[in-house]
C-alpha cells in the first residue's frame, strides 16, 4: 500500500496554493525576480522519512532561517554564558531588521533579529579568523544540518551585499556597544553570506528534524550539535522565531518556527517532525503567507501544538513478523500519535500485495490521539483494498468499528490468542 501521509501534503499544497495576497522582497533586487508562485512543503520523522510535495525540491535562498542553526553554532562553540553575554533572548515585539537593544546594556534582544544574528555569526569561530574563514566554518555546520552540500547564491549575496546599509548601521551600534569586535561590514557580509545559502524545502524538514532529534541528523545519523543546544534554540524559536507576530504564532500554530524573507519556513517539534516550506510571497511580518497557512492546518490536522499532550517515544513499533499459522503481525506499543501512526504505516507499506492475513495488535497501546486513529484507520481499510483479510487486536476498544475498503467492518477480537486459536 502507499501510505496517505503523500497524498494528506497534496491535499495541503492544493488547499494552501489559492492564498495570492503578499509580495516578494524587492528591497533585495534578485529575490524581487523569483517566481511568486512557488509552494513547496515537506515533513522530516524522527526516522528520517521525508515527505514532500510541490515545489519542495526548488532551491531558494535561507536568508534569516539560518539564525537558529548558527545560534547553536555559536553557543556550541562559546558556551551559553558567554553567548548570553553577548545577546538576549527576550521577545522583541519588533520587526527583523529594527534596532532593539536592551535600555540599559545595548544588548541586542535575541539572536533572530538581525542585529543578535550579527553578533551570533561574530561569535563562531577563532577570535582571529577571517571574514571567509568564519564564513566557511558556519557553511559547513549548515551542511551538517541539511545533510548534503548546500551552495552559496552568489548573485543573492552581490545583491543582498550591494543594499547593506542597514544592516552596517546595526552592526556598527553592536560594535560601538562592545558586543562584536568586527569591522561591521565584515560582520555584515560574511552574515549575508550565510543568509544566501541555497536550500530546499525538504532541506529544511531535515535541518528542523535535527533540532527536533536533539541534534542528530536523521538522515546522516551525525550529531551535529549537542542536545542541551537544541533545547536553547528551539525555546528561543518559540518565543522569538516569527518576529512580531510570534505571539501569533505560538497560539495558533504552537510549534518553535523560523522565517526568511526568502520564503522557507521551518518547524521543529522534538521528538516529532521537522517542517520546511517555501513560498515567496510574504505578509506584513516578512514571513510566507502560504507557509504559515500550511504549517497552521499540519498543526491543527496532525494535534502538533506544543501544548498539547508531550509526544512518546516512537521506538515501540515492533518489526512485522509471521505468526504460526502464516499472517502477517504487527504489534503497536505505546500511544498512537503522529510519529507512531506514521511508522506503523510504513510497517504496512512493507508488506507485500497477496492474498496473505495481517493481524494488528494494539494490546500494548494505552492512548490514540484524533490522528493517530484516522492514520490506523485508513491504513487498515488501504490493506484489505489491497486484498489482505485483516485482524485487529484491539481489547481496550481503542478503534471502534474499523471498516474496511468495501465498508464492511474488520474483525476485531480481545487478544492475540483468540487468533491463534481459531487459526489452529
Amino acid at each position: 500500500m502507499r501510505t496517505p501521509v503523500h497524498e494528506y501534503l497534496a491535499e495541503i499544497r492544493d488547499s494552501c496554493y489559492y492564498y495570492s495576497q503578499g509580495e516578494v522582497a524587492t528591497y533585495i533586487p534578485e529575490l524581487a525576480e523569483v517566481d511568486p508562485d512557488q509552494f513547496g512543503i515537506a515533513l522530516c520523522t524522527p526516522a528520517g522519512t521525508i515527505y514532500a510535495e510541490g515545489d519542495a525540491e526548488n532551491e531558494f535562498t535561507i536568508q534569516s532561517v539560518s539564525k537558529p542553526f548558527v545560534y547553536a553554532m555559536a553557543l556550541v562553540e562559546r558556551g551559553l554564558q558567554i553567548v548570553d553575554a553577548h545577546v538576549d533572548v527576550e521577545p522583541s515585539g519588533d520587526p527583523y531588521n529594527a534596532m532593539s537593544v536592551d535600555p540599559e546594556s545595548g544588548k541586542p534582544s535575541n539572536p533572530m533579529i538581525n542585529m543578535g544574528a550579527i553578533v551570533t555569526h561574530c561569535l563562531v569561530g577563532p577570535a582571529d579568523a577571517t571574514p571567509q574563514e568564519r564564513s566557511d566554518l558556519i557553511i559547513e555546520s549548515l551542511c551538517k544540518f541539511a545533510g548534503r552540500k548546500l551552495e552559496v547564491n552568489e548573485a543573492v549575496l552581490e545583491s543582498e551585499f550591494a543594499n547593506r546599509y542597514r544592516n552596517v548601521a546595526l552592526a556598527s551600534m553592536m560594535r560601538s556597544n562592545g558586543f562584536i569586535s568586527i569591522e561591521p561590514d565584515d560582520a555584515v557580509w560574511g552574515y549575508t553570506r550565510q543568509s544566501a545559502l541555497n536550500v530546499t524545502a525538504r532541506d529544511l524538514s531535515v535541518m528542523a528534524m535535527t533540532l527536533a532529534n536533539g541534534g542528530v541528523n536523521p538522515i546522516t545519523h551525525e550529531r551535529v550539535v549537542p542536545e542541551w543546544v537544541c533545547r536553547q534554540v528551539l525555546s528561543v524559536m518559540t518565543t522569538c522565531g516569527m518576529y512580531d507576530s510570534a505571539g501569533d504564532w505560538l497560539s495558533s500554530v504552537g510549534i518553535p518556527a523560523k522565517s526568511g524573507v526568502g520564503g522557507g519556513i521551518i518547524g521543529s517539534l522534538p521528538g516529532q517532525v521537522g517542517i520546511g516550506t517555501f513560498s515567496p510571497r510574504l505578509d506584513s511580518h516578512g514571513n510566507s503567507v502560504r507557509g504559515v497557512e500550511a504549517c497552521e492546518r499540519v498543526s491543527r490536522d496532525m494535534g502538533l501544538h506544543i501544548m498539547a499532550m508531550p509526544a512518546p517515544s516512537i521506538d515501540a513499533i515492533g518489526q512485522q513478523s509471521r505468526t504460526e499459522s502464516g499472517a502477517v503481525l504487527v504489534s503497536i506499543q505505546g500511544a498512537l500519535t503522529f510519529p507512531t501512526a506514521e511508522l506503523a504505516l510504513r510497517r504496512f507499506e512493507e508488506i507485500p500485495e497477496d492474498e496473505s492475513e495481517v493481524v494488528v495488535d494494539l494490546t500494548a497501546v494505552p492512548q490514540i490521539n484524533h490522528v493517530g486513529d484516522r492514520m490506523l484507520r485508513e491504513g487498515l481499510r488501504r490493506l484489505g483494498e489491497d486484498g489482505h483479510q485483516v485482524t485487529l487486536v484491539d481489547p481496550h476498544e481503542r478503534i471502534p468499528r474499523p471498516m474496511d475498503h468495501d465498508r464492511r467492518r474488520i474483525p476485531v477480537i480481545d487478544d492475540f490468542a483468540t487468533f491463534e486459536d481459531a487459526e489452529t
